[in-house]
């Protein structure tokens, strides 16, 4: 494993995760109504993610009982054991 000192001169020289410079001649207002649907874009995808992570986290409580039951306590004893 390459020590910090190591790695910053790696970066520096362009070893590792160089980046071109990027493309400065596009419109900015087109850039900014992309950002911006990208944006909603990946909000309801994100949304449409966790109600399907919702749903399949119920289903599996439903199917699984005991699981569930045992995370249950679990999650209990851990807030019985939290200290501010």
């Amino acid at each position: 494993m390459a020590s910090g000192e190591q790695r910053r001169n790696a970066v520096s020289r362009g070893v590792s995760g160089a980046r071109e410079p990027r493309d400065t001649t596009r419109d900015t207002t087109a850039d900014v109504t992309d950002a911006q649907e990208s944006d909603a874009a990946r909000r309801r995808r994100r949304a449409q993610f966790l109600r399907e992570l919702h749903e399949a986290k119920q289903l599996r409580d439903r199917v699984q009982p005991r699981r569930a039951r045992a995370a249950r306590m679990r999650q209990q004893m851990r807030m019985r054991t939290f200290r501010w």
